[in-house]
């Protein structure tokens, strides 16, 4: 008989990151620090499916400002920009309120709770951006999750012939090495780029447990719905707009939980949030604000601790069906 993997006894609530986590977008700060227009920069970005469309070449939306940044730096407008000042960057993201204690509570509610505690239920918390992961890496919601999706740069790009020994495969990976410790080399190269329809991926890593066992489970492993780590119905997505239905419908079709939020006394905000709860894309919505006994942070408390319930209620069953009828005196 084949021991079941996991004991799929872990809440996963997954974030977006900009407008639902904090109040702005995480490339400002790289705009202030090299004294570029951010409004001017998107401006461009919004215009390069048209420009590239004229020569005949498709470019993804989501993903072409990362192409467009490469190109202000090699020319010169993001002059030295590494990996290092992006995750500097973080330290000047600003979340909403209730941020990132919330993540810390929600936690310890589930965690600290003799009735979970007995069945070792745990929450996890990751981000899953179209943004900078290092960026996020560098932020105070850091030590509080347990894995960042987001866009990645390479500093110094593998050259022709790097395979061919492996001394010369050493060479590249300490000059990699060293140039990063330094903190003197410049992004070169895009090493992942998320879209909104790409974020579902991480969705399934979370799911089959490909995250935390990356040697041995592919995202793209056959795996039984039963033994996967993660169960979509023990997920929660929260997000903040349109971009994330791809993630959304994912969570509703497969029985997991869906909460949008947006900014406190942004009546267009408002309006968006509603709109996705009309249209069932998500189950509920809020403002962005986490505070302890706001409408999100109970929304979102009671979720996981309904999750945290659920888990209980199979476990317990399958205890009790496990154990054989006890003898009795016969009458």
């Amino acid at each position: 008989m084949n021991a079941s993997p996991f004991e799929q006894n872990i809440i996963a609530m997954v974030w977006d990151c900009d407008k639902t986590l904090i109040s702005s977008y995480m490339q400002d700060p790289l705009f202030r620090h090299f004294n570029v227009d951010g409004g001017k920069f998107w401006r461009e970005v919004n215009a390069l499916r048209e420009f590239y469309g004229k020569q005949g070449i498709s470019v993804n939306a989501d993903t072409s400002y990362l192409n467009h940044i490469l190109t202000y730096v090699k020319a010169g407008l993001f002059k030295g920009l590494n990996n290092k000042l992006l995750h500097e960057f973080g330290k000047e993201l600003t979340f909403y309120p209730g941020l990132p204690d919330f993540f810390g509570e929600v936690k310890r509610l589930i965690e600290e709770d003799p009735k979970y505690k007995a069945f070792d239920i745990r929450l996890e918390h990751y981000v899953v951006s179209t943004g900078f992961a290092e960026t996020i890496r560098g932020s105070a919601i850091a030590p509080y999750v347990d894995g960042i999706f987001g866009c990645e740069f390479i500093e110094a790009p593998a050259q022709p012939g790097f395979c061919d020994s492996p001394e010369s495969l050493i060479a590249v990976q300490e000059a990699a090495q060293s140039l990063a410790a330094s903190g003197d080399g410049e992004i070169a190269q895009v090493a992942s780029a998320l879209d909104n329809t790409s974020k579902t991926r991480y969705l399934f890593e979370i799911n089959k447990g490909s995250n935390k066992y990356p040697e041995t489970i592919d995202v793209n492993s056959s795996i039984a719905r039963e033994v996967r780590r993660v169960p979509f119905q023990n997920m929660v997505y929260v997000a903040d707009g349109p971009s994330d239905v791809p993630a959304f419908s994912i969570l509703n079709y497969n029985g997991g939980s869906t909460f949008a939020v947006y900014p406190k006394g942004d009546v267009k905000g408002f309006k968006q949030a509603d709109a996705l709860r009309r249209d069932n894309r998500v189950q509920m919505f809020g403002e962005a604000d986490y505070t302890n006994a706001s409408q999100s942070w109970l929304w979102l408390t009671e979720k996981a601790k309904a999750i945290a319930d659920k888990i209980v209620e199979v476990k317990q069953a399958a205890i009790r069906n496990s154990a054989g009828t006890p003898p009795t005196h016969l009458t």
